[in-house]
Parts: structure tokens; sequence; C-alpha cells
């Protein structure tokens, strides 16, 4: 069932350790592939998915000893044959290639250069956003010159390290001592990729941008779309994937920027459907007023109760349309699922909330029911 599925289990298990350790043995005839398994697996098991990827490259580390001259030539003659170049997104590769990163940040931290030269190989087969962000820290003027240059790579993955290792709230990431602006002539290159799996990386970066500077991406974006570098449809996809952050708080400019008039005349009336119930459905019919053809993003708002008596709000999409004759009919069935493992539902006093082009427009309270 989905609640007993275990990703650190699929990630990392004896069957990948054991792959593993035959792509070391089979380039230093030294290597012990038994040994190695006995030992990563003697506390794999017990560990959490991030803890599992420092344990291997433990492993590895006194598997294979010495600094990163020493260790380089193996851990290269081990690699497998890069990523296939004729996909382009949705390929992030083998996550049992994570380790080498950590390894490569243990031993070559003093050897930025080569260390350089390592993690553009090892990112072919598994991104190594995570292993480049101690570099940065340390040798920052070094690794955005390198950076420079991996702009026009011929693998999408090592062009893609560039975006997505700067990334300001990379998930599972070290903090990086980068100015927001630091990575924007990058971007600026990037933006214009072929590689939707490139210009997914460059969304998101600028997405976190947001969280702090609003204007800093909605200029870029308006800069982007003067200069004409990048399809005008996948311009477009970033733009939506970019904002959605923005749109979710209804920020007045993003809205416009999508298309969305945040001053628009239109009314809103939202009606539930039945009771809503924990492990059941929260169902309503929204209605949405106004003039012409003009087009509208809808969201809706439910605000939850929190042990303790506090409250939490969640912005969920619900509709991108245009009025039909001044007006549009809606229908959601949100799940209310009593099983989650990341938001635990609280029977009590909730609220629901319509927004229409970033700005409230209708409200109802709802009892939630154990």
């Amino acid at each position: 069932m989905a609640q007993n599925f275990s990703l650190k289990d699929q990630l990392f298990n004896a069957e990948k350790t054991r792959y593993l350790a035959g792509l070391f043995a089979g380039a230093n005839p030294s290597f012990d592939a038994e040994a190695f398994e006995a030992k990563v697996m003697s506390r794999l098991l017990d560990l959490e998915l991030k803890e599992r990827m420092v344990w291997i490259a433990e492993c590895l580390q006194q598997a294979v000893p010495g600094d990163l001259p020493e260790v380089a030539p193996t851990l290269l003659r081990a690699l497998p044959p890069p990523l296939d170049p004729s996909k382009t997104d949705d390929d992030f590769g083998d996550f049992i290639f994570a380790p080498l990163g950590d390894w490569v940040v243990a031993v070559g931290l003093d050897q930025p250069e080569q260390s350089m030269d390592v993690l553009e190989e090892l990112t072919q087969r598994f991104s190594m956003e995570w292993a480049i962000r101690p570099f940065l820290n340390t040798h920052q003027e070094l690794v955005l010159s390198r950076m420079g240059e991996w702009c026009a790579h011929d693998s999408y993955h090592v062009r893609r390290l560039v975006s997505e290792g700067t990334r300001p709230r990379l998930p599972w990431g070290q903090a990086v001592a980068l100015d927001l602006t630091d990575p924007l002539p990058f971007l600026d290159r990037l933006h214009a990729d072929g590689t939707r799996y490139v210009t997914r990386s460059v969304a998101n970066h600028l997405n976190d941008i947001t969280k702090k500077n609003p204007d800093l991406v909605l200029d870029r974006l308006h800069a982007w779309t003067e200069a004409v570098q990048q399809d005008r449809d996948e311009l477009d996809w970033i733009t939506s994937h970019t904002l959605r952050g923005l749109v979710k708080a209804g920020h007045p400019r993003a809205m416009k920027m999508l298309g969305f008039d945040p001053d628009a005349k239109v009314s809103a009336d939202v009606t539930i459907k039945g009771d809503a119930q924990i492990g059941g459905a929260l169902e309503f019919d929204v209605v949405v007023n106004g003039k012409g053809e003009q087009p509208v993003l809808v969201d809706y708002i439910v605000h939850f109760q929190r042990p303790g008596g506090k409250t939490s709000a969640k912005v969920h999409k619900l509709k991108q349309a245009s009025l039909k004759d001044g007006s549009l009919t809606l229908s959601k069935k949100h799940k209310l699922k009593g099983d989650a493992t990341t938001f635990k539902l609280v029977p009590g006093a909730h609220r629901l909330e319509i927004q229409v082009n970033g700005k409230l427009r209708a409200g109802v309270d709802f009892e939630l029911l154990a």
C-alpha cells in the first residue's frame, strides 16, 4: 500500500550497493567488493535517506583511500556511460551515484580545479547540485568561472548544474554565500536553452528569488521577453512556472504579467455541498461573474485548524479560464485525507475562500467532522 512505500529503501538498498561495488571492482582489482557491501549494509537500513548518502561516501573513502588526485582515476573508470543525451527531461539519473559527490567534497575541497573536472563527469550520471555548493562557498570565483563555461556544455545535465547548483533555496542543499544577482548572467543564457530539464531549473531558481525580491524576477522576465531569445511558448511556460508562488500570494504585478487583471470587476459566490469529513472530501461549487470574455485565474484557499488552536492557510489552483457571456461555473472535490503523514487534519471550524486574479472574492465557514 502507498503508506508502506519507502523512498530511501528504493534508492539505497542491498541491490544498489552491489551494483556500485561491482562498478568499482571492475575499475580497480584491489577493490574488495564483498567487504564494501558488508560495511555499507551493516548500517544502511538504520539511516534516513540523506544519511545513507553520507554513509556510502564514507565507506567508499575507506575502501579507496587517498586524496582526490589518488582516487579520481578509479572513480572515473568506475562510472557507467553518461545519461542518454537524446532525452530532454525527467532524467535525473541513479541516486546511487549521489554519494560520489559527497566523496569528492570530502577528499577534493583543496583541489578545486580537479574537483570541477570530476563533478562535470559525475553530473552526467546523477545531478551534483548538492556537491557543488561547498565548492561555491570555498572557491567562489573559480567555480563561477567554470560555470560560465558549462553554460555552453554539450550535455544538458552540465548546463542544468549551473542553474540548479546556484539556487538560493535548493532542497537539501547547503546554503551558498552568493548574492541573488550573482547567477543572473548564467540564467540570462540558460533561459534560452532548448531543453526543458534546464529551463525548469531556471524557473525554479527564479521562483526561489521571488521569496526575497519579486521585482528582480519580474524585471528579468520582462527583459527576456524583450530579448526574444527563447521560443514564445517555452518562455510563457517558464514565466508561469516561475511565478507560481507569487500567483498564490496574489502579487498584482505577477498577475498582470500572466495576463490577469487584479483590478477586474468580477465577483464570486461559493457553495459547499454536503458535509466535510476527514477521510472524505470538501465539495463545493464556485460561480464567477464579470464582464464579457475576460480571462480569470481562480484559486481556492482552505484555512485549516492546527493543534493548539492555531490555523494555517493552503492555496490551491482551481481554474485558469475565460468567462463565457460574463460567467464561469466551477466544481471541485478536495480530498481530506485522514492518513496523510505530512499534514494532520484536525476537526472543527474551518474556512474556504475563493481568490480571483489574486484578490479574495468570496468565503464561507464550514465544520470539518471527525
